[in-house]
C-alpha cells in the first residue's frame, strides 16, 4: 500500500508510467501470440537506420523514456525483457514524433548458447538495451 501512495504522491509523471505498464503488458502479449514475421512490419522501415543526431529537447525527452520504461518494466508481473522494453520505447518516441532505430542482434553468453536482444537508439543515445557492442545485429528497424 506505502508504494501505491509513493506512487500517486511522487511519481511526477503518472501518465507515461501508466503508459508505459499499458504498452508493456500489450508488447509481450504480442510477442506471445503474434508471430515475429507479422510483427516486423509495424516495427519501422526495415533495413534503414534514423539521424544519429537529435535536438536537446528530443534527447531530453529520449532520456525521460529510458528512465521510465526501464524502472516499470523491472516491476512488472509478466517477463519484461528487451524486446518488450525497446517496442515501448519506441511507441513513446513516435507519438512525439522523434526519430529512432530498433536494432536486433545475437550473441553468446558465458555458457556458449546462443542468445537473442535487441536494443533501440535515438540520435547518440541508447534508450534501451545498451549499446549492442557484444551482439552482431541482425535487423535494424527505423521509425
Amino acid at each position: 500500500m506505502s508504494s501505491l501512495y509513493g506512487f500517486i504522491r511522487y511519481n511526477k509523471r503518472k501518465k507515461m508510467t501508466l503508459a508505459v505498464y499499458a504498452l508493456t503488458a500489450f508488447y509481450r502479449l504480442i510477442i506471445l501470440i503474434v508471430p515475429s514475421k507479422f510483427q516486423q512490419r509495424f516495427w519501422g522501415k526495415s533495413g534503414e537506420e534514423s539521424q544519429m543526431s537529435e535536438s536537446k529537447s528530443n534527447y531530453y525527452y529520449a532520456r525521460i523514456v529510458s528512465r521510465y520504461v526501464n524502472a516499470v518494466a523491472d516491476r512488472t508481473p509478466w517477463e519484461s525483457k528487451c524486446l518488450v522494453r525497446a517496442l515501448t520505447a519506441r511507441k513513446l518516441l513516435v507519438r512525439k514524433k522523434i526519430s529512432c532505430t530498433l536494432y536486433l542482434g545475437v550473441g553468446k553468453d558465458e555458457n556458449g548458447t546462443m542468445i537473442a536482444h535487441s536494443w533501440l537508439r535515438c540520435g547518440e543515445y541508447y534508450v534501451t538495451g545498451g549499446n549492442g557492442k557484444d551482439y552482431a545485429m541482425v535487423a535494424k528497424f527505423a521509425s
